[in-house]
């Protein structure tokens, strides 16, 4: 092969590994976008009685049972790990939803949980 022709197959190399890369980065970011989005109306189903449509806990439920605010800086500094447990499995008067809803539902409720970060 002519040095002509091995640069052609190298530029078209790099123009495809471009080209995945962008598509990746793209469709991940979409991904996660529709995750949270997802995860909003389950929220709205399953969680705003008592953290409130914002999160905020300051619904009637949400401050006789005293639940944290989601936005803040305790809840969004816990790893996705440690929310997912809690919504999984339930923490003090929180039930969980892990059987009723299953793994994916409640992972995307983190995400929507992480799409509340003041």
């Amino acid at each position: 092969m002519s040095l002509k022709g091995l640069k052609t197959v190298l530029a078209a190399a790099i123009s495809l590994s471009a080209v995945v890369f962008v598509l990746t980065f793209q469709g991940s970011s979409q991904a996660a976008s529709i995750t949270a989005l997802d995860g909003a109306d389950t929220f709205k189903s399953k969680c705003a009685s008592c953290h409130g449509v914002d999160g905020s806990g300051s619904t009637a439920a949400g401050k006789a049972l005293k639940v944290r605010d989601l936005s803040s800086a305790d809840v969004q500094g816990q790893t996705d790990d440690q929310l997912l447990e809690i919504i999984a499995k339930g923490k003090g008067k929180m039930p969980g939803y892990e059987k009723t809803l299953g793994e994916d539902k409640c992972k995307e409720l983190v995400a929507y949980i992480r799409s509340l970060k003041k």
